[in-house]
């Protein structure tokens, strides 16, 4: 299994985004220690990845938050219970996990 998180160089939430999706991972029953940070510096990098800004989360190279939006070199926000931030909730990443890997809600990985 491939897990990683995609950024661009100096992501205002790169280092905090590294530490939710290791803790989710974690949580989840999945090796934190597979995690892998790639930083995307060219619009041909992010067209190729399909990378929609950073942070991204990615396990197999599927997006865990796909969106419609053209792929770009840019910031990316996600919507939480406060409004839009610069990563998604704890448990919005958790569920996302889950539904990447096939388990159900509810159920352990």
């Amino acid at each position: 299994m491939n897990i990683e998180l995609r950024t661009i160089p100096g992501c205002p939430h790169g280092a905090s985004a590294g530490k939710l999706f290791a803790r989710a991972l974690k949580l989840e029953g999945l090796d934190a220690a597979a995690l892998a940070v790639r930083e995307i510096f060219a619009d041909d990098d992010a067209t190729a990845l399909g990378f929609h800004g950073s942070p991204t989360f990615t396990i197999d190279g599927k997006d865990l938050f796909p969106v419609d939006a053209e792929p770009a070199v840019t910031c990316r926000v996600y919507p939480t219970s406060a409004g839009l931030a610069g990563q998604p909730e704890l448990e919005a990443l958790r569920g996302a996990i889950r539904a990447a890997l096939g388990v159900s809600p509810g159920k352990e990985a």
